[in-house]
């Protein structure tokens, strides 16, 4: 097989494993934790359940159905960037991050499309369970992206006189 061969079957292997590790893991968090639960793994680490409304750091700038449709175009531009790095030569470890930012962007994309639709928004402490297609929280292109790892490397008050973010 050549390079290029190679690196296709690399990349689109590394983004497939990626989602599906990424799919698994916020499923178990959303079915087995509350909102805002959170567990402790180190001193510097956490898992902090929480969902993202908006961009990121739960930014809310543009109506979700836009958010949803720039992150499908951003991530069919990402395939064709990578497909076009790969052609004229790349660097596997290049690739690799490439084929982790796209399975990442994906995640996002699946969470918004389909979670507000299979999934029921239970108060705290309740756990939220998976309910039949259609009748989840929200409707298609408006779910919420689970987040849930949680780095407090560095703690800062965020001035009052900036409301806006």
């Amino acid at each position: 097989m050549s390079r290029k061969s190679n690196q296709i079957i690399m990349a689109a292997s590394i983004s497939l494993a990626a989602i599906i590790i990424d799919q698994l893991i916020k499923i178990l968090v959303k079915t087995n934790m509350y909102m805002h639960e959170v567990i402790d793994v180190t001193s510097w680490f956490k898992i902090l359940f929480i969902e993202n409304r908006g961009m990121a750091f739960g930014m809310e700038i543009m109506d979700k159905l836009f958010l949803t449709s720039f992150r499908i175009v951003a991530v069919c531009f990402l395939i064709y960037i990578i497909c076009r790095r790969i052609s004229k030569g790349v660097d596997n470890l290049f690739l690799v991050c490439l084929s982790l930012v796209l399975a990442g962007a994906t995640g996002n994309i699946i969470d918004c499309l389909f979670y507000g639709m299979i999934f029921n928004n239970p108060p705290a402490p309740i756990v939220a369970e998976f309910v039949p297609f259609g009748t989840g929280y929200d409707q298609l292109f408006y779910g919420r992206v689970v987040d849930m790892f949680y780095f407090p490397l560095v703690e800062w008050y965020w001035p009052d006189w900036l409301p806006f973010i």
